[in-house]
């Protein structure tokens, strides 16, 4: 199956030169509308130079033409003769250096927002292990109390059409299909963003979260045997009874009978 050269390249390229509609555009490079929303907003592929799709001999002008014309019709790429054996991508999912160190936010925003992702699909998506995320989920990481929740296409770790595959998987998984309420309710790259940090513990006091002073046998109606026979017969230990102290009577007789020379 061909595949298109530069997507986003080509996006930028369609969005400048075009009056094509955003789904147009994200149905002919396979993203996603925001992402193609984010183009025109300058917000997305900052920096990057348009790819002309028809220069390069994938797409006819023709196409774009009618296209413009009917915002439902969809543009459709040119044939590539060296692209009919074109082997799918193997392997992990490569992240570049300079963005490896985003990787725990994003990975923190999935379990977050998403916790029906399994660990498999989060390093698909991420392009990370899988202790990674385990420690991220059960927040042993080395560095957790300085990570804050991402949006990994925000990121620019994975696409939005990635991510909203990856959800409908684990949603038939669990046996639940996803309608449009539960679509609407999905935290955007923008909302996400905007979110206010977590409140962090300081680290001298982590694993006390559930630290209680009250006593947990509080409530229980059960009693010793031996305090409720104790408390029928009234037979109560004072203070005193714990030292056998003689009378004061006896002390005085002692104190009488003393062979003192000086008395």
């Amino acid at each position: 199956m061909a595949k298109l050269l530069h997507p986003k390249a080509t996006a930028v390229w369609l969005v400048d030169n075009t009056t094509l509609t955003f789904k147009q555009i994200a149905d002919f490079t396979g993203m996603h509308e925001l992402e193609i929303q984010g183009i025109a907003d300058g917000d997305v592929a900052a920096g990057v130079k348009g790819f002309d799709p028809v220069a390069n001999n994938q797409l006819d002008q023709s196409d774009i033409d009618k296209a413009e014309k009917d915002p439902l019709r969809k543009m459709k790429l040119k044939f590539n003769p060296a692209a009919r054996d074109e082997d799918k991508r193997r392997g992990p999912r490569y992240t570049p250096l300079s963005k490896r160190q985003d990787r725990p936010a994003a990975i923190l925003w999935l379990v977050k927002f998403h916790p029906e992702l399994s660990d498999g699909q989060v390093g698909k998506l991420v392009g990370t292990t899988k202790p990674t995320i385990q420690s991220i989920r059960d927040r042993t990481h080395w560095n957790i109390a300085n990570i804050q929740p991402i949006d990994p296409v925000a990121l620019g770790l994975c696409r939005q059409t990635e991510l909203d595959e990856a959800i409908q998987k684990a949603s038939k998984k669990q046996g639940e299909v996803m309608d449009d309420d539960a679509r609407r309710k999905l935290v955007s790259t923008e909302q996400s963003l905007e979110m206010d940090p977590e409140p962090r513990l300081p680290s001298s006091i982590e694993g006390l979260e559930t630290f209680s002073l009250s006593d947990p046998r509080e409530g229980e109606d059960s009693v010793a045997p031996e305090e409720a026979e104790e408390a029928e017969s009234g037979n109560y230990a004072d203070a005193d009874s714990f030292f056998n102290l003689p009378d004061a009577e006896d002390d005085d007789e002692d104190e009488d009978d003393s062979d003192d020379p000086r008395r």
